[in-house]
């Protein structure tokens, strides 16, 4: 008889806990016991799973109790806070937020790209930042075949990258808009709703906002390189769901177009969509709900000998948050990497 094992969302009532949910139902994840762990003024509210209703607890230490495994989503203080202290309880904390992506002692794992990564975790090992999961998809089959030396990236980032109040705040600003009323903004710092705007996270001194400086350290962590030349300019738009990005590569030597095609039309967790006679390359509203990352529009970069020019599509709630934390779970039940660990990994960086 195969095992079975006690899981804990924390989050479970935001956009990615939900995704959460429907995935380890889906999938059909080899569960005894599930938690639903949130905020107390989430508890007494109900979630459908499997046919029941299950309660939402507040997080506390003792929810973490024979737990083997901890899907967290509920940002980066709640990670900080619980991940360890669920870590000494025994479970594996597989992190959704910002929090320890850039430990030197926690795994930032894409399973397609860096599965043994996940092998010499401590008890937690992260999830990356939804761009850089849909981007890493693309880039990595492609580095493997011939080195990539630089990358620019353009991202088209949609509203639920921001969650699932943002994503009703753009129908309620729409609707306002469509009826000639005043939008309004209250979880988003401007107007979304016929509108775009540069990502509102933090900007460092040169410039650079602190989405962009994820996908740069993040895929070097991922790669397991500091030698690629990364630079990124982050966008949100007015899409409801799944985020977009204009990839421009740069290689050690000349990569032919339809080589790189016929690479990515059999990478792991990649769809290749491209009509170049009626122009139908990837879009957000096909992507959402998808697992796989769509990529198209694959092209010589006509500036430099050795670029190339790609588009891609990912649903950011799924395969950029949600479906990659539950695809590093099961990861880790196939190989035996999920075990007790008496480790505890400071949320400092070191």
């Amino acid at each position: 008889m195969s095992k079975s094992y006690s899981i804990a969302i924390l989050g479970a009532t935001g956009a990615v806990g939900t995704e959460l949910l429907e995935l380890l139902e889906n999938r059909d994840f080899p569960l005894s016991h599930l938690k639903l762990l949130a905020s107390e003024r989430s508890v007494g509210r109900t979630l459908r799973f499997k046919g029941e209703n299950l309660s939402i607890e507040s997080v506390s230490d003792r929810a973490f109790e024979n737990v083997d495994l901890v899907l967290a989503s509920a940002g980066g203080s709640t990670s900080k806070t619980w991940a360890t202290k669920a870590v000494e309880k025994g479970a594996v904390v597989i992190d959704n937020s910002s929090a320890f992506r850039m430990h030197p002692e926690v795994p930032l794992v894409v399973p397609e790209v860096n599965p043994l990564d996940a092998a010499n975790h401590k008890g937690i090992i992260a999830n990356p930042n939804c761009t850089t999961i849909l981007m890493t998809l693309a880039v990595w089959p492609l580095h493997q075949v011939n080195p990539v030396q630089r990358i620019v990236a353009a991202t088209y980032q949609s509203a639920s990258g921001a969650g699932a109040k943002a994503m009703a705040e753009v129908k309620s600003q729409a609707s306002a808009i469509l009826q000639g009323q005043p939008p309004v903004a209250e979880v988003l710092p401007y107007t979304l709703a016929f509108n775009l705007f540069p990502h509102n996270s933090p900007l460092n001194d040169v410039g650079y906002c602190e989405e962009e400086m994820k996908m740069v350290n993040e895929t070097r962590k991922i790669f397991g390189t500091q030698q690629i030349r990364i630079t990124a300019t982050c966008v949100r738009v007015p899409v409801l769901r799944a985020h977009s990005e204009a990839i421009n590569i740069e290689f050690q030597t000349p990569f032919n177009p339809d080589v790189a095609r016929e690479i990515l039309s059999s990478a792991p967790g990649v769809k290749l969509v491209e009509d170049w006679r009626t122009n139908h390359f990837p879009m957000p509203i096909e992507a959402t709900g998808k697992d796989e990352v769509l990529v198209g529009r694959i092209r010589q970069d006509i500036s430099h000998p050795c670029g190339l020019e790609l588009w891609l599509c990912g649903d950011q709630i799924r395969k950029g948050a949600a479906l990659n934390a539950v695809q590093i779970a099961e990861l880790l039940i196939e190989k035996n990497w999920l075990k007790p660990v008496t480790v505890r990994v400071s949320s400092e960086k070191k």
